[in-house]
């Protein structure tokens, strides 16, 4: 049984995040990810706004920060264009998988031990810690620790082996599906561009996100209780715009839920703690939450820190994790998700008359 400060689920934006801060505190962290490869397969289009990249000390590299943003078109459903452009950078598309390994590296760099193809198989507590039971391949290992990071993503099991309810309702869930297609023609490659429409996206949106020369991450969003698949109606916006997708080809396909709302009141548990997707932690109206989950896991381990000073891991005290985290975040995603709401109830004439007055 190795024991450890910390032990963290999931090798994600948000576990990874909170993996080096917190092995950079001196606190001895282990990071488990079921998947065989970290960043792979990517669940998301990938964006990330130059803001973010301030606010959490990061510097755009070339190998992960591929494609400079300058700003975004909308697309209305007559077709009718709105541009928002900027001489300046104001964010990047990245190679994901290249970014979570980046992350990864300066994690173990710090001391963090970081095991892939890891499955947690259970988890207890036991006598003040929580004794972990992982299958690395195999084999059952175990591993013990008084504080757990639940940050395994949206299908997150983690937190629910420690009774904390973390299920996403219906309503609150949207089904993502992507190509990354590349030898397409005829669209402005320092902007992002968002295609909106009741027939285009059922409560969503079409993104296509450049990410290199003719190649671009090509996407759809849409609730999840919809009656065509996002792939059927992502099949037909494509047939639909031969001017761009005529020659192009798909290099890789990705699906998965997204979460869009329905914040956890709960966040932690004794010895626990949720963030990123797992906790519902992505933007309500564009259901982005790259940067929302690193932050996320940035607070974790300072309460993590602070935690293993004073020795307190009951639920009383971390309880400061979810009130930070509403103070920094939530709150402010909590209007968005009003928002979004407001957004839903819009026909698409509304948007056709909202894209000519603006």
């Amino acid at each position: 049984m190795q024991e450890f400060d910390l032990i963290i689920v999931g090798a994600g934006p948000a576990g990874l995040f909170a993996a080096q801060k917190a092995a950079g505190s001196g606190l001895k962290v282990l990071v488990l990810d079921r998947k065989q490869e970290i960043g792979s397969p990517k669940r998301c289009a990938e964006g990330l706004g130059l803001g973010w990249f301030k606010r959490l000390g990061l510097k755009p590299q070339k190998e992960w920060a591929v494609q400079a943003i300058h700003g975004a078109t909308l697309y209305a459903p007559n077709g009718k264009t709105l541009s928002m452009k900027a001489k300046k950078t104001v964010g990047f598309v990245l190679e994901r998988k290249v970014f979570e390994k980046f992350l990864a590296i300066k994690a173990a760099r710090k001391g963090a031990k970081i095991i892939v193809k890891a499955n947690v198989e259970s988890m207890q507590r036991k006598n003040g810690k929580v004794e972990v039971s992982v299958k690395e391949f195999d084999e059952i290992k175990n591993y013990t620790a008084p504080l757990i990071i639940a940050a395994d993503g949206v299908d997150s099991r983690a937190a629910r082996m420690l009774g904390l309810n973390t299920a996403n309702k219906l309503p609150d869930m949207d089904s993502g599906f992507q190509y990354e297609m590349t030898n397409l023609k005829g669209y402005d490659e320092q902007s992002l561009h968002l295609f909106f429409g009741t027939k285009i996206a059922n409560r969503g949106y079409v993104w296509v996100f450049p990410k290199r020369k003719g190649t671009a991450n090509v996407g759809i969003g849409i609730a999840a209780a919809s009656e065509k698949s996002a792939k059927a109606y992502l099949d037909d916006f494509i047939k639909s715009h031969s001017e761009i997708f005529k020659d192009a080809s798909i290099i890789e396909v990705n699906a998965g839920a997204i979460p869009v709302g329905g914040f956890l009141e709960d966040m932690t548990a004794d010895n626990l703690m949720v963030c990123g997707d797992a906790a519902h932690m992505t933007d309500p109206i564009h259901g982005g939450g790259i940067g929302i989950a690193m932050e996320a896991g940035n607070i974790a381990a300072e309460v993590a820190e602070k935690a293993i000073k004073t020795k307190r891991f009951d639920n009383e005290f971390l309880k400061q994790f979810t009130k930070e985290w509403y103070e920094r975040r939530g709150n402010q995603l909590k209007k968005r998700l009003k928002a979004r709401h407001f957004l839903e109830k819009l026909t698409d004439t509304d948007f056709n008359y909202l894209a000519e007055s603006i």
